[in-house]
């Protein structure tokens, strides 16, 4: 599980820090006048299905050096959903990147605002209390979100490239079942979906 986390986290780093470049090949993809497009109901309702062949191949060249860089076999699928049902076309490749920060900032936020937050004694009887300390309270959670976060629950059994990013989605919207989110909630967290 180790080695599946760091890869995507690897990646997905990769990923934001190209992102510029991916938005404006994601623009050529789809005013291409080369590579038409079809309307097909995806499941997730009426899309503009597309090739994107150049997201791809900076997708690709991305996954590879990440796969290089790993240092040891790619754990999971290295499937990269591009014009088809799970990603349409470019639009909704680049919408579900740029989801990464929103789910990840407000995570570390709280991991890094947690001395702070302890310092009030109210907290930090709460945080005693429930979870033993706020370290041991760091690792429910990071233990959590690295288990959970990364489980398959997205689609090809949620280890192929976009399947990684739905799972951890899928993360966030269980947060307010999790034994920690009162103290996310002390944190002044207000969701994923917002300014942070």
């Amino acid at each position: 599980q180790y080695t599946f986390v760091w890869q995507s986290l690897r990646l997905w780093c990769k990923v934001m820090r190209h992102m510029h470049r991916l938005w404006c090949c994601a623009d050529d993809d789809l005013l291409s006048t080369t590579s038409s497009y079809h309307l097909y109901n995806t499941g997730q309702g009426l899309n503009r299905v597309q090739n994107c062949p150049r997201v791809r191949k900076v997708m690709s060249s991305l996954l590879s050096q990440t796969q290089q860089e790993a240092g040891t076999s790619w754990v999971g699928l290295s499937v990269i959903h591009l014009g088809d049902r799970d990603v349409p076309n470019a639009l909704i490749f680049i919408d579900k990147y740029t989801q990464i920060p929103r789910f990840l900032n407000p995570l570390v936020k709280f991991l890094q605002d947690l001395p702070e937050l302890c310092a009030d004694e109210r907290v930090s009887s709460y945080v005693t209390e429930h979870f033993g300390s706020p370290d041991k309270l760091k690792l429910t959670v990071l233990a959590d979100y690295f288990k959970h976060g990364f489980d398959g629950s997205g689609d090809d059994g949620g280890s192929c490239i976009d399947g990684r990013l739905t799972s951890s989605w899928n993360w966030t919207s269980r947060l307010a079942k999790k034994p920690y989110y009162h103290a996310f909630m002390l944190s002044g967290f207000q969701g994923f979906d917002g300014d942070f």
